[in-house]
């Protein structure tokens, strides 16, 4: 079967072949000459190759192309035939005919495109030659673009470009041509940039010299310009023929289509159509430029190779590689006819396909065909196209972008932008060394000079392509890229008005974009500002931006949006990267690849149209790149540039400098700059500021100064010329000279260095000097060329008159310049009389002559311009240009420190003045963003100062409370200001610190408004019902209590706002406040208090000094604001329990402020009290902080007592609380004894300790003068009352004679329970050092009183009651009581009788004048707070006052029915618990003392024996029980008569010995039955002879149980005649029998007993009784006269008894009704109490000597409980509250006492007191 693309082929021909007959016939040409017509004749031998054969590829692609290319090559064919000639081929093209692997397929395709390039055609219309042009461009398009594309030389490349160039600028041409070709050329660039990594670099040595060929020039101008142009380039143009047709060839001819007309007019103007080579002067720039030399070429001069670009432009090398060698070799001919050849190694090879390999040195094509090479066209092998022809075509778009060239249009330089940009796009061009030259010089100068343009596109496209570069090539461009940024940065702050705005927006856009880069910044920060002698970039553009975002006028335009978005950019990668940071480990594996995929550069899609199957043309450039790149596997090479380990530049001392080391570089840097400064207003000063700060060395080291003046760009030329030209620098000079490299110069060149570092002063010897130095070592480094240092020194001094002469302005003016053959007649046998050599003359001549030696700071315009960019390019030449490339994130810290605050700033500014939701948001998210970043890096203060900025825009403190709710709610702006607040101090607490008062204000500012939750302003409260008490009252107004004249106050203190809302608000104010309280509970403020304890220690203690601060002062002070603080204060505390111990002192110290510091009570008192004990009760269970918990309590103990009392219901609920709780975690004696102080405080009234109220003044030195409480509390006179106990020996003085003065030190912080002075004490009260322990152990009490002699105040009947309720529970439950508190709570205990007493009798005097009312004083108070705050204050002025809770006002108006009754229960209560304790002292003292044996503790040692328990215990029980007898109350009376008898008769008692049982009948029943004797109760006086009734039958029954052991006493007698005392005080003092028949009976029993004891009989007397017998009836007949002879008329006293006791007779003496019985004479059995166990011995005579009554100090023991005892039912009488007598000392005659006491009782009891009693 026939190949089908034959028919194709046939097809074509027919076609082809019918348009040239039709066209011939019409020029009447015969049948015969269509045979002679050689293009048809070819037509007809390809026909019939084409008949014989079968496959296409039999034929060489060249066979069946040629006739096709000569129809297109001649001149004669029409437009149209040409046309069908180029379809024809571009079909075979697009079908692909022509197989890129057969071997003549190169030749084929270089024969192509030289046909189409150069085709000619008859022109007819315009039209019609414009459509043979859009097929011209069409097959180019196709040609380059398809795979046999890659076959193409590169001189045809050029030429392709140049003919598509040509139809580009031909501006007669229709817009759609032009427009088709720059599609074109589009996509061809493209291409050629994509595919820019397969081709390798040539070697340097082998930059052939026939790149001439690829040379290319714009097209499209006039003719005299083409002419003055090559004028003006400094050699004559070459290989330029005129050919007859006005067309220029070169010689191997390629002009693009001019083609005669009939009338032999040229179709396109003359000349236009060159393709000629000028050199690159002369290409795209009218300033000869010292930096581009013509590709190596045209070495004009040897100035020009200084930059010299034969190194980088490296052009075609000219070299054969021999097969199989791989040796490279410089090419034989080199003739411009001769191509040579380059066989490329697999890297390099153009395009690869699938299967790329090289065998031998073959070319493998993308089908995988080798071309071995046979393919030798004129005997030069055809080499695909590579770098050359990119490298042309990218210095040739460069050269169109030359603003300064005008031959360039605008239309020419945005075309060049267009492409510049696309090749830009599609490689990556620094890794080609060629192309980075060109960059960094004429491209980089080109964009800057556009930016200056005032044509927008142009300035638009320029900043484009800037963005380009930089993004991919920074790191070649540092100093292009400072000057870009300054230009940028000028265009942004420029005050021109001419300057459009738009120009300032799209420049500031362009930074934003470079901002985005990654690093960009931090690259900035790194390579400029911490670069010696660069501009602080980062820092001034940060300045700019900020400045920027601040809009003068208030209105914001898009510019300042842009500043802030480039600040925001910074803001956002930081944050982006302390997320990932975060993050990271999580996420560790994906992100680093991502990285590196992003550091490769672009990375496009990769598209494959899959070539083989298509060969229809591909449809970008780009895409066919990608095609022809499948299959390589060598990429890796590109990137091995990259992959070389980065330079670091020498100020750093590693590649990553840390932040100590940048910031050291800084401050030197400032220190250069300030150095700089100086030394441009007086050299000399300004080295010795360096020399003074260390920068420079002192002495003065030459060689660094010379170092310093040659690399510091800052420093004047000037006075670097004045500094090194000073005759006393002369050593200077010769070191500055030095650091030049004058080796292999010519002398001018050397001499142009040299005069371009510094400004030439104008004295001719200064210029000898400064000359000579520079000629000897010039001479002397290129080894002597002339013949003296003298010819040197003259040939550079002509060579600067030579420059003066032909550049300086004014020479000019003046006469014609010097010629050459001037200049060399004026150095004619200058060189030691000879000639120096003429050629060097004439190339000096022509290189003074075509660039001037610029004078620095003397040209101004291009000239200065062209020196500025050479300095630059030299600097970037040197180890100063290593730029470096920084990861991402690297030094974010140092740039945030950098931006943040103008960025908040800015953030602010934007936030306050936009309305645009878009931009709040944007503001807010800037805000978070900061704060994220500050929270990652720990900067506080950056927190710190958004939060106070934030703070401001809630407007939470600015507004007036009334108006605070509306505002607040109609502003959105706000809540999001809020919300964005709480947001972030939930999220970031940590690290706020200052931030933190303006929170606490704002939520202040809400809790005035009512705006926060119900949760925050209930507060625990324990005396309310329901547990909570609000901090907000309700106002109620219907009970307003006040007078008219106080509502009219508030209704005057309201503000207009309160009073249009009792008209009722609005709706709209109604929303508003729905919608800020919905705001706030969004914000969850309470988080704030409950999140606190993942605050750091730090950030909570700024917190706590916050809501500190709110505490009272004097005039914006209120209260219910600081009672809201404290709460949130001890909220806070209570949710940090874990580490309360590092913040108690704080809390403490505040709370002793609000608590012992107030002068009154009121709320904030009392919440500050209730607060301390809610705090002890939750932190009592932390063993750390306990002890300091229960020790602050102190602080309810300092607090004025008036104030106390005022508070002392909340104290009595919460100590409940805390003993119920937690009494199992109190151990110390010390904090039971502050514990009992408080309880008896608060509920009996009883004055704190002294010591507690000497210790808040000592402490606190805020306190200046002690207050009236303090002072009284130490008065001498007063303190023995209030708490001095009198001793043994003041019971027997008058109370009022002796009062021993004591220091108030003794009642010490330990006083605890009963303190006896002794001899220390009287000795150490001068000494006010106080010893806790050793107090402890010295009780002091008068034990001869029932009453502790405490001076009880007024007390609050509910407190009492919940105080004794806390005591029966510590009481009852046996845990509870400890060896520390057994005493306090004795001693407790009997307080809380004593208040009690006639139901609590001292309280109801003293009430009346005391009714205290809390509403009204904080009325007063506010009132008062008002009129100073004015209007502005807060808004509940007088409805606060009305809306008190009532039952805070401890009046009690609303109790007093039941008072009574409450305390008739509290006394029985209390009976009830000395009873416990009594019986159960025993068992639970020796409990304790076993337990002590079992641990064998260091500590106090615990005695169980009766001593102790007497002492300790039982002693101070009975008295407080017999106090309760008492009381004028006769239920009590009657209950406590019944315990006491009970109690004195339980069986625990018996062990007691004789002293023992003598203090009782001392301490508890004498001082009894004397309070007995006092009018008690004046209304019942039934009940009260009752009483004493029962007390003297009580007394007599004790003495007669225990009568056994007192007989051993030697004070029997005194204790009897007493006894005595009070039969005969009793028989007179009822008004009725009952005494006057009891006592007698009572006296008759004990008579008889002691009588049948033995005890009246004494052997020694005559009489045979004894003294006592004597003294006793002496007694008692002063009341009972007759009563010896009724009891002793015929009585045998019986010898043999030893004791007798009443114990176990019936009680009838209780019942008044019976008469007393006489006792019968029967001897009574040994007394054995009724209930007791048969087991106890009989107490016979004491087995211890007679000796005065020793104490033993109170030591404690645990036992376990004895049988409970018989109760007898009290009688029952009526309750009267009698008025209360005063109370009496005991007196006792002690002239009686002593005169019959056969041992004196005071002399051997009063050194007793001291000495025995104390342990």
């Amino acid at each position: 079967m026939v190949d089908k693309n034959i028919y194709i082929i046939q097809g074509e021909i027919s076609t082809v072949v019918g348009a040239i007959k039709r066209n011939s016939r019409w020029n009447t040409h015969t049948p015969l000459d269509e045979e002679q017509d050689p293009l048809l004749s070819s037509f007809g031998n390809l026909k019939d190759v084409l008949n014989n054969i079968k496959e296409l590829s039999d034929v060489e692609p060249n066979i069946f192309l040629r006739p096709f290319l000569e129809v297109v090559r001649s001149e004669d064919t029409t437009g149209p035939i040409t046309g069908l000639a180029l379809t024809s081929v571009n079909k075979f093209l697009s079908y692909g005919l022509i197989d890129a692997n057969h071997e003549a397929a190169a030749e084929a395709i270089e024969n192509m495109a030289d046909a189409v390039t150069h085709a000619r055609f008859v022109g007819t219309d315009p039209a019609s030659d414009e459509v043979v042009l859009m097929k011209i461009l069409q097959v180019l398009r196709t040609l380059l673009l398809t795979p046999v594309g890659a076959h193409l030389t590169n001189e045809s490349v050029c030429e392709i470009m140049q003919s598509c160039f040509r139809i580009c600028f031909e501006m007669r041409l229709s817009e759609l041509l032009r427009k088709s070709a720059e599609h074109t050329l589009v996509d061809m660039v493209q291409l050629l940039f994509s595919r820019l990594p397969h081709f390798k670099e040539e070697a340097k040595s082998y930059v052939g010299t026939n790149m001439k060929k690829l040379k290319m020039r714009a097209g499209g101008m006039s003719e005299s310009s083409k002419w003055k142009k090559q004028k003006r380039s400094p050699r004559p143009p070459r290989h330029m023929v005129r050919s007859p047709s006005c067309q220029m060839e070169p010689i191997q001819s390629s002009t693009l289509s001019n083609n005669n007309l009939s009338g032999g007019v040229p179709f396109i103007e003359q000349g236009s159509s060159t393709s000629s080579l000028s050199t690159s002067e002369s290409t795209g720039s009218s300033i000869p430029s010292p930096t581009t030399t013509d590709s190596g070429l045209d070495t004009c001069s040897k100035a020009t190779s200084r930059e010299d670009l034969s190194d980088l432009e490296q052009c075609s090398s000219s070299s054969t590689i021999l097969p199989g060698t791989g040796q490279a070799e410089p090419a034989q001919s080199a003739s411009v006819e001769s191509i040579p050849e380059v066989l490329e190694d697999k890297e390099s090879t153009t395009e690869q396909s699938e299967s790329t390999s090289v065998h031998d040195m073959d070319y493998v094509n993308p089908r995988g065909v080798r071309f071995t090479q046979s393919t030798q066209r004129d005997g030069a092998s055809l080499i695909p196209y590579g770098l050359p022809c990119l490298r042309e075509l990218f210095r040739f778009l460069i050269s169109l972008t030359n603003p300064h060239d005008r031959h360039n249009t605008d239309a020419m330089m945005h075309m060049g932008l267009q492409l510049l940009t696309v090749a830009l796009e599609s490689a990556h061009i620094a890794n080609c060394q060629s192309l980075l030259g060109l960059v960094k010089d004429e491209l980089c100068r080109h964009l800057f000079q556009l930016l200056s343009v005032d044509r927008m596109n142009l300035y638009a496209s320029s900043i484009r392509a800037c963005f380009l570069l930089f993004e991919s090539m920074r790191v070649h461009l540092k100093f292009q890229l400072e000057m870009y940024l300054k230009k940028l940065m000028d265009i942004i702050t420029s005050e021109n008005i001419k300057m459009p705005y738009e120009m300032k927006e799209v420049a500031l856009e362009a930074l934003v974009q470079l901002w985005r880069i990654p690093s960009f910044v931090t690259e900035l920060y790194i390579n400029y500002d911490c670069d010696f002698y660069c501009s602080n970039l980062f820092e001034d553009l940060t300045k700019l931006l900020s400045k920027n975002a601040f809009p003068v006028s208030g209105q914001l335009y898009t510019t300042h949006l842009l500043s802030l978005e480039a600040l925001l950019t910074v803001i956002d990668s930081t944050e982006a990267h302390c997320q990932a940071k975060v993050l990271n480990s999580t996420h560790q594996d994906q992100s680093s690849e991502a990285l590196s995929e992003s550091e490769k550069g672009y990375k496009f899609l990769v598209f494959n149209p899959q070539a083989e199957n298509a060969p229809c043309p591909p449809t970008s450039g780009h895409l066919m790149a990608e095609t022809m790149k499948l299959g390589r596997q060598d990429q890796g090479d590109t990137d091995a540039a990259e992959m070389r380990a980065p330079k670091k530049p020498e100020r750093f001392s590693s590649c990553l400098p840390d932040c100590q080391e940048l910031m050291e570089i800084r401050a030197k840097k400032k220190l250069l700059i300030a150095g700089t400064e100086q030394f441009n207003q007086k050299p000399k000063k300004g080295i010795q500021f360096l020399q003074e700060k260390g920068l420079l060395s002192n002495p003065m080291d030459n060689n660094q100064v010379a170092q310093w003046l040659r690399e510091n760009h800052r420093l004047d030329k000037k006075m670097i010329g004045e500094c090194i030209s000073d005759r006393k620098n002369m050593e200077l000079l010769d070191s500055f000279v030095n650091t030049f490299t004058f080796q292999g110069l010519r002398i001018d060149e050397a001499l142009r260095l040299y005069l371009e570092t510094f400004r030439l002063p104008g004295e001719a010897p200064v210029i000898q000097r400064l000359l000579e130095t520079f000629t000897d070592n010039w001479h002397k480094v290129n080894g002597s060329p002339f013949m003296s240092n003298d010819a040197g020194f003259s040939l550079a001094y002509a060579v600067i008159m030579l420059n003066t002469d032909q550049h300086n302005h004014n020479v000019r003016k003046q006469n014609i310049p010097m010629t050459i053959e001037q200049f060399k007649k004026n150095l004619k046998g200058v060189n030691g009389n000879k000639d120096f050599d003429q050629d060097m003359l004439e190339d000096i001549y022509n290189a003074i002559k075509n660039e001037e030696i610029v004078m620095p700071d003397e040209q101004t315009g291009l000239v200065k311009e062209n020196y500025v960019w050479s300095v630059l390019l030299h600097r970037g030449a040197t180890s100063e240009g290593l730029f470096l490339h920084l990861p991402p994130g690297s030094y974010d810290h140092d740039l945030f420190t950098m931006t943040w605050g103008p960025t908040i700033a800015a953030l602010s500014y934007v936030f306050d003045k936009s309305l645009d939701d878009n931009i709040i948001q944007k503001a807010i998210t800037g805000f978070r963003k900061c704060a994220m970043i500050a929270a990652h890096y720990g900067f506080s203060d950056v927190f710190d100062n958004l939060i106070i900025s934030l703070c401001k825009f809630t407007t939470l403190s600015s507004e007036s409370v009334e108006n605070l709710p509306t505002v607040f709610g109609s502003n959105s702006k706000a809540q999001t200001a809020a919300r964005t607040v709480f947001d972030l101090a939930h999220q970031h607490g940590n690290i706020l610190r200052e931030g933190w008062k303006n929170i606490m204000d704002s939520m202040l500012q809400l809790f005035r408004a009512e705006l926060l939750p119900k949760v925050m302003v209930e507060v625990e409260d324990f005396v309310e019902p329901c547990g909570k008490i609000s901090l907000q009252r309700e106002e109620t107004p219907s009970n307003r209590g006040e007078s008219a004249v106080l509502s009219f106050v508030n209704w005057l203190t309201l503000s207009g706002a309160e009073q249009s809302g009792l008209r009722g608000p609005s709706t709209e104010n109604q929303e508003a406040k729905q919608a800020a309280i919905l705001c706030i509970k969004q914000c969850d403020p309470e988080k704030l208090i409950t999140e606190s304890k993942f605050l750091q220690l730090e950030s909570l203690q700024e917190l706590m000094k916050a809501l500190i601060s709110v505490s009272p002062d004097e005039d914006t002070y209120d209260e219910e604001d600081a009672a809201f603080s404290l709460e949130m204060l001890l909220r806070i505390v209570l949710e940090n329990r874990d580490r309360v111990s590092c913040v108690w002192q704080t809390v403490r110290d505040h709370l002793c402020q609000l608590c012992v510091h107030a002068n009154e009570s009121c709320f904030l008192v009392e919440r500050a009290v209730v607060g301390l004990l809610r705090l002890a009760i939750r932190l009592l269970r932390r063993e750390d902080i306990s002890s300091q918990v229960l020790l602050s309590l102190r602080l309810l103990l300092m607090m004025k007592p008036h104030v106390m009392s005022r508070v002392s219901r909340e104290v009595a609920y919460g100590l409940h609380e805390l003993l119920k709780t937690n009494a199992a975690n109190i151990h110390s004696t010390d904090d039971w004894y502050t514990l009992f102080s408080l309880l008896e405080c608060i509920g009996a009234g009883v004055k704190p300790p002294a010591s507690f109220q000497f210790t808040s003044t000592s402490t606190d030195n805020d306190t200046g003068a002690q207050s009236d409480s303090e002072l009284s509390s130490h008065h001498p006179s007063e303190v023995c009352l209030d708490r001095g106990y009198t001793s043994d020996s003041e019971v027997y003085t008058e109370h009022s004679k002796t009062r021993i003065p004591r220091s108030t030190t003794d009642v010490d912080v330990a006083s605890s329970g009963w303190l006896m002075v002794g001899k220390d004490d009287l000795e150490t009260s001068k000494t006010p050092a106080v010893n806790s322990k050793a107090q402890l152990n010295h009780p002091l009490v008068n034990q001869y009183s029932l009453t502790l002699g405490q001076d009880l105040g007024q007390h609050d009947t509910k407190s009492l009651i919940k105080c004794v309720e806390t005591l029966s529970f510590i009481v009852r439950d046996a845990a509870h009581v400890t060896p520390d508190n057994f005493e306090l709570c004795v001693r407790a205990i009997r307080v809380f009788v004593e208040a009690s007493l006639n139901g609590g009798y001292r309280n109801h005097d003293k009430k009346k004048s005391y009714k205290y009312d809390s509403s009204k004083s904080r009325m007063r108070k506010k009132a008062g707070a008002r009129e100073k705050e004015g209007s502005s204050g807060t808004r509940r002025g007088g409805s606060r006052a009305s809306s008190q809770r009532p039952s805070r006002s401890h009046s009690d108006d609303e109790e007093d029915e039941g008072v009574p009754a409450s305390y008739h229960t509290v006394s029985l209560q209390l009976l009830d618990l000395m009873h416990t304790l009594h019986t159960r002292a025993a068992s639970i003292y020796s409990s304790w003392a076993e337990e002590q044996r079992h641990l064998e503790a260091a500590g106090r040692k615990i005695e169980a024996d009766s001593q102790t328990l007497w002492t300790s215990c039982w002693c101070p029980l009975l008295q407080g029980i017999a106090w309760l007898c008492c009381d004028a109350r006769r239920q009590v009376r009657m209950q406590a008569l019944t315990y006491l008898q009970r109690a004195l008769l339980v069986h625990d008692l018996q062990t007691l010995d004789a002293t023992e049982w003598e203090s009782c009948f001392n301490k508890v029943l004498f001082p009894l039955l004397t309070k007995l004797l006092e009018n008690i109760s004046p209304a019942d006086v039934g009940g009260m002879e009752e009483t004493r009734m029962r007390g003297c039958t009580l007394l007599s029954k004790v003495f007669l149980q225990h009568l056994s052991p007192l007989l051993s006493l030697p004070t029997f007698a005194a204790l009897w005649l007493t006894i005595l005392d009070f039969m005969d005080k009793y028989m007179h003092a009822g008004s009725s029998d009952l005494l006057l028949e009891a006592i007698p009976e009572s006296l008759k029993n004990m008579l008889l007993v002691m009588d049948t004891a033995g005890i009246f009989h004494s052997a020694d007397s005559k009489t045979g009784y004894s003294d006592l017998w004597e003294i006793t009836w002496e007694r008692i007949v002063c009341f009972l006269p007759h009563l010896k002879e009724e009891l002793f008329k015929q009585t045998v006293i019986p010898e043999t008894v030893q004791s007798a006791s009443p114990a176990g007779r019936p009680p009838s003496p209780q019942a008044s009704s019976q008469p007393a019985q006489p006792p019968s004479p029967v001897p009574v059995p040994v007394p054995v109490a009724p209930g007791e166990t048969q087991n106890q011995s009989s107490p016979g005579p004491p087995s211890i000597p007679p000796m005065p009554v020793p104490l033993t100090s109170p030591a404690q023991a645990p036992s376990t409980l004895s049988q409970p005892p018989l109760i007898l039912q009290p009688l029952a009488s009526p309750l009267q509250v009698g008025v209360p007598p005063m109370s009496l000392p005991i007196i006792l005659n002690p002239a009686l006492i002593e005169a019959t006491s056969p041992v004196p009782l005071l002399s051997g009891q009063r050194p007793a007191s001291p000495s025995d009693e104390v342990m």
